[in-house]
This record gives C-alpha cells, sequence and structure tokens, in this order.
C-alpha cells in the first residue's frame, strides 16, 4: 500500500471525522477514501460501527496503515494547528466547488441518517457542502471532498508512475500515444478559439 501514496508534504495533515457511522461498509469506504487520498487518520464517536460487521469495503487492507480511532468526543481528536471542517447539508455552509481547503484539516462528516450537532458546527473553521440533488453516501462524500483538496492542491503526481503503482495487477492497458497527442491539438486548439471569441 505504502508504494501508492500521493506525493505529499510533511507538513500536510489530513484527518477524516465520522459522527456516530451506522454502516460499516461506509467506514470501510471511508478508510479505502484514506488510503487513496493520503489522510494520516480516520476518526469516529457513537457505538453504533461498534457493533456492525467491521470494515467490510476497505478492501485494500487500510486499517493496516491508516490508524481508526474512536472517540467519545470527536473534538477533541483535533490535534494542534489543524483545522475544523465540517461537511455536511447545513443551511450557510459553503458548496465544496467554492471552498479553499486549508492544509492541516480535520474533515468532519455528519452520520448517515441524521447530522451533525449545532454545538460542532458553532465551532468549526468551515462548514461545507456537497452541492447534490438529495444527499450522497457517507462513503462517498468523504472521497469527493478528499478528491476536491487534492484537486485544488496541485500536490498530485503528473507521471504513470502512479497509475502503474495503483492500478490492479490485471490492468496494462495503455493510451495509445498519437490519438492521445491529437486529442490534446484539438483541445489547445479548441480553447485558442473560445478565447478569442471572447475577446
Amino acid at each position: 500500500m505504502s508504494e501508492n501514496k500521493l506525493e505529499s508534504s510533511s507538513k500536510i495533515r489530513t484527518m477524516i471525522a465520522l459522527t456516530n457511522p451506522k454502516s460499516s461498509s461506509n467506514v470501510g469506504g471511508a478508510m479505502r477514501a484514506a488510503g487513496c487520498y493520503d489522510a494520516q487518520k480516520v476518526v469516529y464517536s457513537g457505538d453504533r460501527f461498534n457493533r456492525a460487521v467491521r470494515l467490510a469495503a476497505d478492501t485494500q487492507k487500510v486499517h493496516e496503515i491508516v490508524p481508526l480511532v474512536h472517540y467519545e468526543d470527536l473534538l477533541t481528536a483535533l490535534e494542534p494547528g489543524m483545522k475544523l471542517v465540517c461537511v455536511d447539508l447545513i443551511e450557510g455552509a459553503i458548496p465544496l466547488p467554492n471552498f479553499e481547503h486549508p492544509e492541516n484539516a480535520m474533515y468532519l462528516f455528519g452520520p448517515e441518517d441524521g447530522t451533525i450537532k449545532q454545538q460542532v458546527i458553532n465551532k468549526a473553521d468551515a462548514v461545507v457542502y456537497i452541492p447534490t440533488i438529495g444527499c450522497m453516501n457517507l462513503a462517498a462524500s468523504v472521497n469527493v471532498v478528499l478528491y476536491d483538496k487534492l484537486a485544488k492542491s496541485q500536490q498530485h503526481q503528473l507521471d504513470n508512475d502512479l497509475i502503474k503503482n495503483s492500478r490492479d495487477k490485471n490492468n496494462k492497458i495503455k493510451v495509445k500515444e498519437l490519438k492521445y497527442k491529437n486529442n490534446m491539438i484539438k483541445e489547445a486548439k479548441r480553447l485558442e478559439r473560445a478565447q478569442a471569441e471572447k475577446s
């Protein structure tokens, strides 16, 4: 698992916090997201997950690398210098596409069948929502937020090594170089035309 970690700066810390999750598949999916996007820790509150079949969706066995820790109060899991970012459908929240991610953050997600308590929202450095029609699955929400942070960070690898180290062992497919270059040229020309039309 360590070979397919993203390029990360030692000063960047990302933690996922799950409020009283009930589904082991969602916690397993959040664990897998932690591995994919280089989060250093996953914490959760409540006891519903403890009664569920554990980590059903953690097929990459991320729990062997990324700690999964129970806290009675998730706010006590915040590390020094870390910002608290609550993610839920909360009135007045910032839409995710408009959000500027802090380098060091704990992303706290509401439960599958409820929401984050007002007392926690009041202590947040930022409250963010994913602008979808209807609510997303908890694990899917974790993936979308962490992908958004990666996409906006410019910290991702731009070569084929990440692909080679991350893909399934049965996947050896490559993009045909000529077609790929032709598509890049067409896209560059399209962008030039669109820019000229604006001028």
